[in-house]
């Protein structure tokens, strides 16, 4: 593992430290990482959020309504079943 020195407000080192002596972190260390990793697992969810909505802006319009597709995603559903 890779040793990273930062620099933080007080207040900000204040709250890390209070906040993991209060939860589930071993020391300020692990919750800084921990919150590292939620935010990169958040920016792989809205990448791959992303990724669906260009693909279905590229896919064109369609004339169905909302309910005529939903009508056939559930026919579609009931034959895979």
């Amino acid at each position: 593992m890779v040793k990273l020195q930062i620099s933080l407000p007080e207040a900000t080192k204040r709250w890390l430290d209070a906040y993991a002596q209060a939860g589930r972190y071993r020391d300020a260390s692990d919750l800084v990482r921990q919150l590292i990793e939620r935010e990169q697992e958040r920016e792989d969810r809205i990448a791959a959020m992303q990724l669906r909505v260009d693909e279905a802006r590229s896919g064109g319009f369609s004339i169905e309504s909302m309910a005529d597709l939903r009508e056939r995603a559930l026919r579609q559903a009931g034959k895979q079943g």
